[in-house]
């Protein structure tokens, strides 16, 4: 997979050793020979294993669980059910950072009622998995069955089985659960002005992110302290959220990141660990317990379906002028559907001086959602870039001028609040114009076959928050820095090309570990594209520490002021010939008179870090479809971002390409389906049709660096933005080549042969 270059570095970028370089992963030695430890690989003396037991139905209310006949079975020791689970009353909102715990407590386990089929319902430990999985079949349970409800439309309409009675809307119990709203100018002054106005509708499935790792922990609980091995995008996440259903304070738990096989934000919440805990804590066993990949897909988060409308009006000289747009986003059966994301992100990419969006937050018998890269972003660009395609057509005009035309820069308000600083949306689209994929001209159609070329953009907002790092300096010489962050993106690689940028040495010296939760300070999700921007940051500020602590132990070796000493290519100096006559003093010789001089060298910093801003990106797909069989296949793809910085330009790469992919399912293949019963019919890779390797083109990515003056390395986030055009730049790309507009994903052979068919008839 292809790469262009750079367009604008900061300027010192020439100057770097390391950042900006292609380092060695840390990780990639482990993972690829199967050294790495994952949650699944974690074992224990004693261990025994936990299964759950899991509702047959979408909705149904529990009158009664008799685990009696389960608790006698041999080989059992332990079960539980929800009054093991600290109740949160639903009167009263308890939130821990995003997340509701009035909804996580029923969410583990279900409570006053099942709300989805695959909803725990009661959880048991045994000395095999065979046996825990035989006794879950000997707990009964009496259901009083429900009508149940799984379209978000469906959902919305005032007769429809209610999940919740005390959620209202308008006064009346309702399953829109929460909406969301952003405004700027006045929406009918600007559609007046308009020439040309386009409105329309659109839908999308439910989609999962795909992990290869089903989640996984086992607990320990020895003298009331409990230590928990998990796979997640955030351990303090899981010590606070497992405190919190358990009622242990945060003191007595200790929770270690495993090695991750993949997230993407699906595993920025628990499901297993808390059942773990309670059953560790009865059986006085550690317990282990895995999901199967039918549980996955059954109980953990997609991402939400959704139904959309978009309307945008631009006057006949290719302005755009109005834009509204109401997006409908399924939560699952709790409240908590990312209409921020979708509300938010949709014009955040445009100029346009009159906004009005609008989220609705559905629950519906489904698992609840949970994130997935720039939650909300894909659906919301989704409409918006194909109404964009739309416009530019009607007004005859290229859309990426028009896009160009139209782009957000320096200066513009935007709907959802800020006013954007320097940002690199304009360069995208100049970059993705001029380039060979959008200049050289698409195939003639051949043996049937059609050709399309389609374009679309995106935004997400990025974010800070709250990071820890420490800095310590080996007797050697070498480095160890411990972060607060799951690695999922690169971030040890990253963190090592700056710690060795800053102090001037071989990155091959540096070791970056993950730091569980008694080892490092609070650190926030991995998440959010904010990991590499935020620790960057505390990174750089307990480096510039240490380096402090360098210079004052040369000059006590030289007995000069610290002042008189500078920090320069790994090696202290004299400022000047008026400091004195001295020879370089290196990291490792320092270090070396370290216990002399005052002891150990290191240093860390702890922040709430602020100044994340927005990333945009334009993409190019060419596709060709297949009239006969309604098969669409990408055959180009070339992805333009601004990413401020590109620490490591090989992970920049891999989000970029790996978003792009997820992009090409999620808008081609991917849905969740179900069956006239609330079940889903679909729940393994094999009928869940994620792209593989030989659906996908070589994914070219065009780094764009338009530094962020706010961070110290210039960083923007990157992960989000590439899963956010894609939706919008296949659907054009399907229109350019049919000649008809599919206002429903995914676009998959039997919706394109639906077509075909009507457009013959």
């Amino acid at each position: 997979m292809s790469t262009t270059g750079s367009t604008e570095t900061p300027d010192t970028a020439n100057d770097n050793k390391w950042i900006g370089k292609r380092t060695v992963r840390p990780d990639g030695a482990d993972k690829v020979t199967g050294r790495a430890a994952y949650a699944a690989d974690t074992t224990m003396p004693g261990m025994i294993w936990g299964k759950v037991l899991r509702s047959p139905h979408p909705h149904a209310r529990i009158k009664s669980i008799d685990t009696s006949k389960a608790e006698a079975h041999p080989g059992v020791k332990a079960v539980m059910t929800a009054k093991d689970i600290v109740n949160f009353p639903l009167d009263k909102s308890v939130m821990l950072g995003i997340q509701d715990m009035r909804w996580m407590c029923r969410n583990v386990m279900a409570r006053e009622k099942a709300l989805f089929a695959g909803h725990p319902v009661a959880a048991i430990a045994a000395t095999t998995e065979k046996i825990a999985a035989e006794a879950c079949k000997l707990i009964e349970v009496e259901y009083e069955v429900l009508p149940f409800v799984i379209d978000v439309e469906e959902a919305m309409k005032p007769d429809a089985p209610i999940l919740h009675d005390f959620i209202k809307f308008k006064d009346k119990p309702s399953n829109i659960a929460g909406t969301l709203e952003h405004k700027l100018g006045d929406v009918g002054e600007g559609f007046a002005k308009a020439d040309v106005v386009i409105e329309r509708s659109f839908r999308t499935q439910p989609v999962h992110q795909g992990y290869i790792e089903p989640h996984a922990c086992l607990v320990s609980v020895s003298d009331g302290k409990a230590t928990i091995w998990s796979s997640s995008q955030g351990q303090f996440m899981v010590r606070a959220m497992c405190a919190y259903l358990t009622g242990l304070p945060q003191n007595d738990i200790r929770a270690i990141p495993a090695e991750i096989g993949g997230g993407f934000g699906g595993k920025t919440i628990i499901y297993l660990e808390p059942l773990a805990l309670i059953l560790a804590k009865k059986s006085g066993r550690p317990v282990k317990m895995t999901m199967t990949r039918g549980e996955v897909f059954h109980a953990s988060g997609p991402t939400s379906g959704s139904y959309s409308t978009v309307k945008l009006g631009a006057t006949k000289d290719g302005k755009l002028v109005a834009a509204q747009g109401t997006f409908c986003l399924q939560a699952g059966a709790l409240p908590g559907s990312p209409i921020r994301g979708a509300a938010g992100c949709a014009f955040a990419p445009y100029d346009i001086p009159n906004v009005h969006s609008f989220g609705y937050d559905v629950v519906s018998n489904r698992s609840k959602v949970a994130a997935y890269r720039a939650p909300g972003a894909p659906i919301g660009a989704y409409g918006v870039e194909c109404v964009m395609d739309e416009l530019a057509e009607a007004l005859k005009m290229d859309p990426l001028d028009f896009r160009l035309k139209n782009a957000a820069r320096q200066g513009t308000k935007a709907a959802h609040g800020p006013v954007f600083p320097r940002i690199g949306f304009v360069e995208t689209i100049e970059e993705a114009r001029k380039h060979a994929h959008y200049t050289t001209p698409l195939p003639k159609s051949k043996k049937g076959m059609l050709y399309g070329r389609g374009v679309a953009s995106g935004f997400w907002f990025n974010a800070g928050g709250e990071s820890s790092a420490q800095v310590n300096i080996n007797e050697d010489g070498t480095v160890v820095v411990i972060t607060g962050h799951p690695d999922i993106g690169g971030s040890r690689a990253s963190t090592a090309n700056i710690t060795a940028e800053i102090l001037g040495i071989d990155y091959k010296k540096v070791s970056v570990l993950i730091g569980d939760t008694s080892v490092i300070g609070f650190s926030n999700l991995t998440g959010g594209s904010r990991v590499t921007y935020a620790s960057a940051m505390v990174v750089t500020q307990s480096t510039e520490r240490v380096i402090t602590q360098l210079r004052e132990r040369a000059a006590k070796i030289w007995k000069i002021d610290p002042d008189a000493v500078v920090w320069e290519n790994g090696e202290a100096r004299p400022a000047g010939d008026n400091a004195g006559k001295f020879e370089p003093l290196s990291l490792g010789q320092i270090a070396a008179q370290a216990s002399a001089t005052g002891g150990p060298i290191g240093a860390g910093q702890q922040l709430n870090t602020t100044g994340a801003e927005g990333g945009f990106a334009t993409h190019v797909c060419d596709v060709e479809v297949d009239p006969d069989l309604g098969i669409v296949r990408v055959l180009r793809y070339t992805a333009f971002q601004d990413v401020g910085r590109a620490i490591h330009p090989s992970y920049v790469e891999g989000q970029i390409q790996g978003g792009a992919a997820q992009g090409i399912g999620w808008a081609l293949s991917e849905e969740y389906i179900f069956n006239k019963d609330g079940k889903l019919d679909n729940p393994s890779f094999l009928d869940y049709r994620m792209p593989v390797s030989s659906d996908l083109p070589m994914l070219d990515s065009v780094i764009l660096e338009i530094p962020n003056p706010k961070h110290p390395q210039g960083v923007r986030g990157v992960g989000e933005v590439p899963l956010v055009p894609p939706l919008g730049a296949i659907s054009n790309a399907v229109y350019n080549a049919l000649g008809r507009r599919f206002y429903s994903l995914p676009m998959s052979p039997p919706k394109i042969m639906a077509t075909m068919d009507m457009a013959a008839d």
